[in-house]
């Protein structure tokens, strides 16, 4: 329970003030389009959260991180370093080198990338990129890499500096359930959402993703410990690396001739995601707060000015501390009291309806629940170490949704008497439990108009009162989809462009994913062997169908000759990623056996 005495001071305008600190220009209009006249990034329909009083439909601590986030164009953050912010989703930060610039987190997409560059180059001059810097392995700090370093030359022969792991985290991230988390991702963002007052208002740490071109140039040098130092163009950085943290490869790094730590996504004017709603494996909140205090150490008292790839810096070495610590402890104390709680017998649902932030924390604006929140903070800590069972033995095998639906309904009178019920809860203010009779209704019949309505009706409003963006757009994204249909964004089917495999991916990343791919049902009878050699690195990978599994193994020329394959292809790399994506031409196809295994292969895979 929170009261006055334990929230953020609405008066305070120090993040206002901070936000637009050093501005230098905007991009006029800033709207960026692709080379095809698309928008793929628009701040101008955030207008409406400009210098207007939070409306009735949005939560007012989510409505002022709107007006902070929105705020766009080019920033000085000290002498040397700049940030174009309000762009994409993340911001990019530019160093002055000697000769040139070096670039760290390109944004999500070639184009505004691109235009990042353009708005600083157009105030500083035409510099080179002598140097690009991913901080980890999320793609809104590394896609839009070849829209800063276009030159093939470039891409070859200039620094690119990456944590350790980080070419394998990014090109595998989401590579095993990739299209059910990009449907989550358009919820989580509010992607079909309008942006207004009563639509998206931005996601907490940003605005909204773009939507161009994705690139990655892949780094040419890896930091492998922290203290490791390099000097880029002249500048001296110092690095941190952080895995498990916001993301599997991590790491900050600290200009000391600047006096300027970059701390990545371990700090910035929220609390993050332990465990993000459009799903992925959940991070380690101990490590989190372990690494915070570690920046603490090496970098606090040297730090002038904090800046990271989400919302705007902060400056002054006392604001810088308190900030990194107050950090460091809202990760340390979910994680702490989510297992003392744990050890006490409640389940990850009861810890999260429990747990009371410390009045120092409930006060900070950086710590609010703006991005990820408490609640589902604490869920994910729990699954991380109890999974999905709440030890509870009538929830080891309860019926699915729909067969739970149908018994639930029968139990209350029908579909009509719940619907009633639930519209009296909701005018009583209990959302959520009106929510809960209504899902039962739409689950048992989701043609039924009234329920759906209803229940869009009752999502909408939980929507308005969110101080948590990603909360918000599920909400609402929800209660559009219950009125509408799902859009066209939310239909993934198993396609042409579905089966397209990245060619930065290793073959053992191609064949791991289409071991989930594979229709097991179908391949339950199915049993064949299948050589590949990959003839660009000399190695042989038998694939093994068996009981609708596919399993994959290097083998050796002693292996092959002790168990003979059905079928024998050699295939350069590219030209396997080209038969696996479902577009090679296999007439022309160099092998050696049975050519129909590999096409009933690529029907199962399909």
């Amino acid at each position: 329970m929170t009261t006055p005495a334990t929230q953020p001071d609405f008066s305070d305008r120090t993040d206002f003030e901070n936000a637009s600190r050093g501005f230098i220009t905007g991009l006029e209009p800033c709207t960026i389009r692709s080379s095809k006249n698309r928008i793929v990034y628009s701040n101008e329909e955030y207008a409406f959260l400009r210098d207007t009083e939070c409306p009735q439909t949005a939560n007012p601590k989510l409505w002022r991180q709107g007006q902070l986030a929105s705020q766009q164009g080019l920033f000085e953050v000290t002498p040397g370093i700049y940030q174009v912010r309000g762009l994409d989703l993340a911001n990019m930060t530019i160093v002055e080198g000697q000769t040139g610039v070096i670039i760290i987190d390109p944004l999500t997409s070639v184009e505004c990338a691109s235009a990042a560059l353009t708005l600083y180059r157009s105030q500083r001059g035409d510099r080179p990129v002598t140097g690009l810097i991913y901080s980890h392995s999320h793609i809104d700090h590394f896609g839009g890499a070849r829209g800063v370093m276009t030159s093939p030359e470039d891409a070859r022969t200039l620094p690119i500096f990456a944590p350790e792991g980080f070419l394998e985290e990014a090109t595998s991230e989401n590579i095993y359930v990739g299209p059910a988390m990009r449907r989550r991702a358009a919820f989580m963002y509010g992607t079909r959402l309008p942006k207004s007052p009563e639509g998206q208002i931005g996601c907490g740490i940003g605005m909204a993703v773009s939507t161009g071109t994705p690139s990655l140039i892949p780094p040419s040098q890896h930091i492998t410990a922290t203290g490791e130092e390099r000097v880029v163009d002249g500048v001296r950085i110092q690095f941190q690396l952080v895995p498990e943290t916001e993301a599997p490869s991590e790491m900050n790094f600290f200009f000391p001739d600047h006096r300027a730590l970059y701390i990545a996504e371990c700090a910035t004017h929220s609390l993050h995601n332990i465990i993000t709603l459009r799903g992925a494996l959940v991070r380690d909140a101990k490590a989190w707060a372990r690494y915070l205090d570690e920046s603490l150490v090496l970098f606090g008292r040297q730090a002038d000015v904090l800046c990271a790839g989400h919302n705007w810096p902060t400056w002054g070495r006392t604001e810088i501390l308190r900030l990194i610590s107050e950090q460091r402890d809202l990760y340390g104390y979910l994680h702490d009291q989510t297992v003392r709680m744990m050890n006490q017998g409640l389940t990850g649902i009861e810890i999260a309806e429990n747990i009371t932030l410390p009045p120092a924390l409930q006060r900070a604006w950086h710590a609010q629940g703006l991005y990820g929140s408490v609640s589902h903070n604490v869920k994910g800590i729990y699954q991380r170490y109890m999974g999905w069972f709440n030890g509870n033995p009538a929830h080891l095998w309860e019926h699915p949704p729909a067969e739970s639906a149908q018994r639930y309904v029968d139990c209350m009178g029908g579909i009509d008497e719940v619907i009633c019920k639930a519209e009296a809860y909701a005018r009583e203010g209990d959302l959520r439990f009106a929510a809960t009779l209504l899902g039962h209704t739409v689950a048992l019949d989701p043609t039924h108009q009234r329920s759906r309505l209803a229940l869009a009706s009752v999502f909408e409003q939980l929507g308005y009162g969110a101080e948590n963006s990603t909360w918000r757009n599920f909400y609402l994204t929800g209660a559009l989809d219950l009125r509408e249909g799902e859009g066209d964004s939310h239909r993934y089917n198993l396609g042409l462009a579905a089966r397209e495999l990245n060619p930065l991916q290793s073959v053992e990343q191609w064949l791991n994913l289409l071991s989930v791919r594979l229709n097991g049902p179908q391949a339950a009878t199915e049993s064949f062997l299948i050589d590949v050699h990959v003839r660009d690195s000399g190695s042989w990978w038998r694939l093994i169908v068996n009981n609708g599994v596919l399993t994959t193994r290097l083998v050796t020329e002693q292996m092959r000759l002790e168990e003979r394959s059905g079928m024998t292809i050699s295939v350069t790399k590219r030209q396997l990623g080209t038969i696996l994506s479902g577009r090679g031409d296999l007439t022309r196809l160099d092998y050696e056996g049975d050519r129909r295994l590999l096409l009933r292969f690529l029907e199962l895979t399909a």
